[in-house]
Parts: structure tokens; sequence; C-alpha cells
């Protein structure tokens, strides 16, 4: 199988679950407290590595405990980490989430190193990304890297799949080296300006994406599937009907499945089918890494 590249993130996050948020200047106890490893980079390696991807990492972490139990995890889960970095003067990312009686979040994200990953740390992969297939980002890394990342790899006529999450505006000169771009119905409006609530509006988000230059476009659609298109084809993939528990990283295992079924040379249909079911199952777990199937599950 070719070998993919994630470019991105490591956080570990720290969730308490409580009753009630607490209002400003209150203190309040809170119930069980949980921590996962997380960010969407980090997630996405993870999601590809289980059902069998060979993966390279590319992130910085801190010289810290969370930085160290971060890389240790990813070897763990067979994820080459030769060109993940470490800052010794910023902490690893840390993600702190509150989760109340409803389900409900409020979430509060300290970067750390993600921010320091530079143009440098990407260019000394460049022999790693040059012998790759897919080199799959996401946007909690500075934006000035990832558009760095997508003209080295065009250089070399690989594959760039960009999930723009969390939701930003991106410089126009980016689109112009996707082969595939995977917003979710925020992501997709934030983008070009069309609220997406259905499959009528999430074709003309897609028409207007592949306008600027893109290959092809999948809008994630959480519940209800996929939409994809390319200038030949346009299809509605359904998602299974699940219980779901915790949404968190569902897009992340998404991605990483997706790119592996890509290298697989899976069709569109098929490759979007998989990860949707793969998505599907992660939903019915805690956790985002936890929470992500394996290849015997997708198969069975």
């Amino acid at each position: 199988m070719a070998k993919i590249i994630v470019i991105g993130s490591s956080n570990t996050d720290m969730v308490v679950k409580t009753n009630k948020f607490p209002a400003a200047g209150e203190t309040i106890l809170g119930g069980e407290f949980f921590m996962f490893s997380g960010g969407k980079g980090a997630n996405q390696a993870v999601a590809a590595a289980r059902v069998g991807g060979e993966v390279t990492f590319i992130c910085k972490t801190g010289d810290d405990i969370f930085g160290n139990r971060a890389l240790e995890l990813f070897q763990k889960e067979g994820i080459n980490t030769s060109f993940s970095k470490i800052d010794k003067e910023k902490a690893s990312g840390v993600a702190l989430i509150l989760v109340d009686a409803k389900g409900e979040n409020q979430i509060v994200v300290a970067p750390g190193a993600n921010n320091t990953l530079t143009e440098g740390d990407i260019r000394s992969a460049e022999n790693e990304i040059a012998e790759s297939e897919i080199i799959l980002m996401q946007l909690e890394t500075p934006v000035q890297t990832i558009l760095s990342a997508a003209k080295i790899a065009s250089q070399h006529k690989k594959k760039v799949v960009l999930n723009p999450a969390p939701a930003a505006q991106l410089p126009a000169e980016l689109f112009k080296h996707l082969y595939l771009i995977t917003p979710n119905e925020t992501e997709a409006e934030i983008l070009t300006g069309i609220k997406v609530e259905d499959y009528l509006t999430a074709r003309k988000a897609a028409d207007k994406l592949l306008g600027f230059g893109v290959q092809n476009v999948i809008i994630t659609l959480g519940a209800a599937g996929a939409f994809f298109a390319n200038k030949e084809k346009e299809l509605n993939i359904k998602a299974p009907k699940v219980n779901a528990v915790d949404t968190t990283a569902a897009g992340d295992v998404f991605n990483g499945v997706l790119v592996v079924q890509l290298t697989a040379e899976k069709n569109w249909e098929d490759a979007i089918s998989i990860a949707c079911k793969a998505a599907s199952i992660s939903v019915t777990r805690m956790g985002a890494q936890v929470s992500m199937p394996f290849l015997a599950e997708l198969t069975g």
C-alpha cells in the first residue's frame, strides 16, 4: 500500500463532565474526568493507521509529558514519527473541555507547539513527501505552513487532501494545489458563502469549490452521510444509522479512513461509503482516538 503523510496538530484533550457550566467567576464541583489523545492531525493519522495505512505523521509537540506520551502512542499505532519535531520552548497543545448533562460542550484550546510547525519543518521532510502518494492536512497548524506543504507536494505531483477544519478562510492560491477538499456543512458555508442544508445546496457549494480550482470535493453531512462532486460526476452517500454517544473526531475518522481507501485504489463511492461506516462506528464510543475502529470492524 502507498505511503500517506499526515501533517497537523497533536493535542491532549482533558474532559470534565458537569451538570451545568459555571458562570463567570463561579467554581462548581464537576463529575468524571477523562484524558484523551487528540488534535485533528493526530486523530487522522491514527484513524488511517488503524485501517492499514502506512502513515508518517509530521507534527510539533512540546518537550513535556503530554508530547512524550503522544509520540509513544503514535509509535504503538505503527505510525512513523521520524519527521515530528519537539519544540523546547513551547508546551504541547492542550484542549480543556467541559461537557454538561445535555451533552453540550465548551472547549478552550491552547495550541502551544502546534503553532510553531514551520515551512522549514516541512521542507526537511521533502524526500518523504516525494515518496508518498497522499498528503492529508487540516487547519490546526499555521496556514502558511499548510500552503508550503501543498506547494511541495504539488511539485512532486502528489495528491493533497485538505480537511478545512476548524473553519477558516483560506488563501486563494491554496485551492489549485488540492486534489480533494473535505469540509462539513459549516466549513463549506464559510468557504463559499452558501448555506449547506441539503444535497441541492451541497451541490451548489461543491460547484463553487470546484470553480476555485479544487479537483474533487466531499462535503460531509453528519448523520446524513456525504456529498461528492468533481467535473465528471456527483454522488450522494448515505451513512449507517447508529445511536451516537460522542461525535468527537467523527470527521477525523472519516478523513483518515478515506485516504487509506484512495491509496488502495477504491472508487469514490466505495471509498466514501467505507469512510462513512468508520465514522459511524466511532460515534458509538466515547473519546477521540480511543473510539476509532480497526480494519476488521470495517470488513466484518
